[in-house]
């Protein structure tokens, strides 16, 4: 998503009153040691696989530096915020892989 400020926008315009806006999104890793392990797999691990699956490595390695440009969770919250979302919050899961961001629309 390169505008992600122009996307939530678009989720809060579309959302009717009182409807909450979820994103599941990979982030950045926040447990000491599990991040060097992480960015090892994600950087060696995954587009491996992937070449295996598909014949190419090259959508999978863009894949993963696309997560590493994604803002961290504090920053998508506040982008979050500023989109026009209330109460807007994320759920780190799994060390900090994913995380689960929300806000609602009042």
């Amino acid at each position: 998503m390169p505008r992600i400020d122009k996307a939530l926008r678009e989720a809060h315009r579309v959302l009717k009153r009182g409807g909450r806006f979820q994103a599941l999104e990979f982030s950045h890793v926040d447990l000491p040691g599990l991040d060097k392990v992480y960015d090892a797999y994600s950087f060696n691990v995954i587009p491996a696989i992937g070449r295996m699956v598909t014949g190419d490595a090259q959508p999978y390695r863009y894949l993963v530096e696309s997560i590493r440009e994604f803002p961290n969770a504090e920053r998508f919250r506040t982008m979050i915020e500023a989109a026009g979302f209330a109460r807007a919050s994320y759920e780190r899961l799994t060390g900090g892989v994913v995380c689960i961001h929300s806000g609602w629309k009042l």
